[in-house]
């Protein structure tokens, strides 16, 4: 068995940094399994600016022609939105919100 030698508040530190790992970790799978977070890989991509309305609608494993359907805006709307083309009125963000059951702040 090889052995490394490191000096102890090293060691401290490593364990330490471990343990708020877990520990996020957990409280990351703890949202999911409520249903009240995102995953990380998609908060990564709201994080790298990607266009909220796709992560979500993503997330929520909708299509652009279902999430069309669900909300009542017409799929190249949506398209648009998701592309940076266009904008969208209040109400439309909010069938899009309803939709996707976020709040409307976390699409714009």
């Amino acid at each position: 068995m090889e052995m490394v030698q490191i000096p102890k508040a090293d060691y401290e530190a490593i364990i330490s940094a471990r343990e708020e790992l877990e520990d996020i970790l957990a409280f990351d799978r703890a949202m999911v399994d409520r249903g009240d977070g995102l995953p990380h890989d998609f908060m990564l991509r709201l994080i790298k600016g990607e266009n909220a309305l796709r992560v979500f609608r993503e997330w929520r494993g909708f299509s652009q022609s279902a999430l069309s359907r669900a909300s009542r805006v017409h799929r190249v709307q949506i398209a648009d939105i998701e592309a940076g083309r266009a904008n969208a009125s209040v109400q439309t963000w909010k069938k899009l919100a309803e939709a996707l059951d976020v709040e409307i702040g976390e699409l714009v």
